[in-house]
């Protein structure tokens, strides 16, 4: 008897439709709560609804809308999988964009907007599978909770931290937990495709400095200038060189990669290493390290006028393991003069990649792109999977895609022009559906 599936022609349908109508709704999170998801939090209850399947909605803010559903699986024994997505989306400039970023426009076999990779994609792929099994009679083997979140895009007070810390009991029995940037094609311009799947993401520390000093007049000489103490520290931030560490999930990275070209994996020399790799670098490169990188300035306000304090902020990432040391660096590097603290912090997360639930992702994008090459990796980022390990879930990224050459996946993401094509939507379904079945 043919193995039952949640991949009919009508999912293929819907995972596109459903991306396109997604991205209609703006959803645009400008931080500091200025942000509407009920909308979109509505539409994707609607779409459960249909299905048979039962939406909560839940809310700390208002029109800052989550939902939370559970499917019932057929082995009650078995440990709850939580599968996520986002309903928020980065700001956009229709200027400069080639079609407007919320029209959802489908030409020439992609989807183009605000979201189509992150990550109403993946919160389409999500609908379109679990419809497909109400259609088909299909059951998991685990129960699945489905969670469509607000505010990843800012603090996440609103989405996923607001859920693990009031509504705990919706995901009672997850163990593990999947979302998204993972499991996409990275080609590396020499015929070899890899299929990064996420098993760790380094830390979040958004830092904010504050020099203070002695206000005065423009035209005198002051040792005490507040706007010199922060350039300083914030000179010797940007260029500070961050020592190599390497965490289990990065080292097999490195290993897994090297073996797909035949090299033999220094992880003595990572730096010659990486060079080596080529463009697949660039998969690794950013998470063997600790990173801080200096984005605003907030100083005076006149030019005649020496002001008594100077605001910066820096954009910080830790690995896992590495919070201590990036403490005790900062502490270095801001000096006497200058004070500094957590904007937003949010931890490192690792994930084995010796697991069923990866071996069962690697089994699935195998099984639909046999010439792959499926790779763990970290994320340099962070989602809303740092939330729920709250809970003890332990998260992967894994929103699969596959994608053409020439198509810059990660350059996408915050990026102009964001879109994706119908294909890889059609693949996405697939693997998803034959992962989620089977986890």
């Amino acid at each position: 008897m043919a193995e039952q599936t949640g991949t009919d022609a009508r999912a293929l349908d819907e995972v596109v439709r459903f991306t396109s109508e997604l991205i209609r709704i703006d959803t645009t999170n400008r931080g500091g709560g200025d942000c509407r998801e009920r909308p979109a939090a509505e539409y994707a209850a609607e779409r459960l609804a249909e299905a048979g399947i039962e939406p909560t909605l839940l809310e700390r803010t208002k029109d800052r809308t989550n939902v939370v559903a559970r499917i019932e699986g057929t082995d009650p024994s078995a440990d709850a999988l939580l599968v996520h997505g986002h309903l928020d989306v980065v700001p956009a400039e229709a200027a400069d964009w080639s079609v407007h970023p919320f029209s959802g426009e489908i030409r020439d076999g992609v989807v183009w907007g605000r979201g189509a990779v992150d990550m109403k994609n993946m919160d389409a792929m999500i609908l379109a599978v679990v419809r497909g099994w109400a259609r088909a009679g299909v059951r998991p083997r685990r129960d699945i909770v489905l969670a469509f979140t607000a505010d990843e895009e800012a603090s996440a007070e609103d989405g996923s931290g607001f859920l693990a810390d009031r509504h705990a009991p919706l995901f009672e029995g997850c163990t593990e937990g999947v979302s998204e940037s993972g499991a996409f094609t990275f080609h590396d311009g020499a015929g070899r495709q890899f299929y990064p799947i996420a098993a760790g993401e380094r830390g979040t520390g958004w830092l904010r400095l504050t020099a203070r000093g002695r206000a005065g007049h423009g035209s005198k000489v002051n040792r005490e200038n507040a706007v010199t103490r922060l350039a300083s520290a914030v000179a010797r931030i940007g260029d500070h060189e961050w020592p190599l560490r390497l965490t289990p999930t990065v080292r097999a990275a490195l290993t897994e990669i090297a073996a797909v070209y035949g090299i033999d994996a220094d992880l003595d020399d990572v730096d010659a290493l990486l060079a080596k790799l080529g463009p697949a670098a660039k998969l690794v490169e950013a998470t063997v390290r600790n990173s801080s990188n200096p984005t605003m300035l907030d100083a005076g306000y006149k030019l005649n006028v020496i002001p008594g304090e100077a605001v910066a902020h820096v954009d910080g990432r830790f690995l896992p393991g590495g919070e201590d040391e990036f403490r005790d660096t900062l502490d270095r590097l801001t000096g006497p003069d200058v004070d500094w603290e957590f904007a937003h912090r949010e931890v490192a997360l690792q994930a084995p990649v010796d697991s069923p639930t990866y071996a069962r992702m690697r089994a699935a994008v195998e099984e639909f792109a046999p010439e792959g090459h499926v790779v763990p990796y970290c994320m340099s980022g962070g989602t809303d999977a740092k939330q729920f390990s709250r809970l003890g879930i332990t998260g992967y990224g894994f929103a699969p895609l596959k994608l053409p050459e020439g198509f810059d996946y990660q350059a996408l993401f915050h990026g102009v022009d964001e879109r994706v094509p119908v294909e890889a939507l059609h693949f996405g379904v697939r693997v998803l559906d034959r992962f989620l079945r089977t986890a």
